[in-house]
């Protein structure tokens, strides 16, 4: 699909290595193609269909718009740069969880500072933020799930997003939000997830990519366009 650079968005993502079961059971649980090219697919249900659009992913750069002087080149340069930087890692054991109102995976134990998935995210918020065009005033005023505390609040209008640094949470969302849904429903959701997911959760999983997903156009699926090699020059 043609990008048209004026409407698009794109965003740095942590996902699975493409051979790795979490990445194809991650897909499938989302309805999306577990390639890095193609239709991306259907949500495979209606409590999933904010995640399939956004695609199996954790965040570690929020989706932006392009400032206007970027070239798309030089941002992938930027962001494959970054990847050079940091050496492939270990990710922390995951589990099914609740975060707020809907379910994603999370890490077993909180990650400290230290953690090199947590400076890799620290990285990617501080370094890439120059290629991001300013938040519009709408963008800014967007409702948050709760109220934002003056940090956050600082985040967002500083960094274009209001929880990153001390504030991000690594997790990989699972569910649209489930706000107003039943609570034996939502159990029975978390329970087939935790089903789902378990043949992958028990191995080994590396950080060995920065991911660039891309929105073609507002409210359009985010699709996988490059994965970055960790350490790689």
């Amino acid at each position: 699909m043609t990008i048209d650079a004026a409407t698009s968005r794109h965003a740095v993502y942590f996902a699975p290595p493409p051979g790795h079961p979490l990445w194809r059971l991650g897909c499938r649980w989302l309805g999306r193609n577990d390639s890095d090219s193609g239709p991306v697919g259907a949500p495979a249900h209606s409590l999933v269909a904010t995640p399939w659009r956004y695609g199996f992913h954790a965040t570690l750069k929020a989706p932006m718009a392009l400032a206007a002087n970027v070239r798309g080149s030089d941002w992938l340069a930027a962001v494959r740069a970054l990847a050079a930087r940091h050496a492939p890692f270990e990710m922390p054991t995951l589990r099914v969880a609740l975060l707020s109102d809907f379910i994603a995976l999370r890490p077993v134990e909180p990650l400290e500072p230290s953690h090199p998935l947590r400076q890799l995210a620290d990285d990617c918020v501080i370094a890439l933020d120059p290629w991001r065009a300013p938040a519009t005033a709408a963008e800014r005023e967007r409702p948050s799930r709760a109220p934002l505390d003056a940090r956050q609040r600082e985040n967002l209008d500083r960094l274009g997003y209001a929880f990153v640094l001390d504030d991000w949470r690594f997790h990989m969302t699972l569910s649209s939000s489930l706000a107003g849904v039943d609570a034996d429903r939502i159990a029975a959701l978390r329970a087939s997830a935790s089903r789902h997911f378990a043949p992958a959760l028990g191995q080994p999983l590396m950080c060995e990519h920065l991911c660039v997903f891309v929105e073609p156009a507002p409210g359009e699926p985010f699709e996988l366009r490059h994965r970055f090699a960790l350490g790689t020059p």
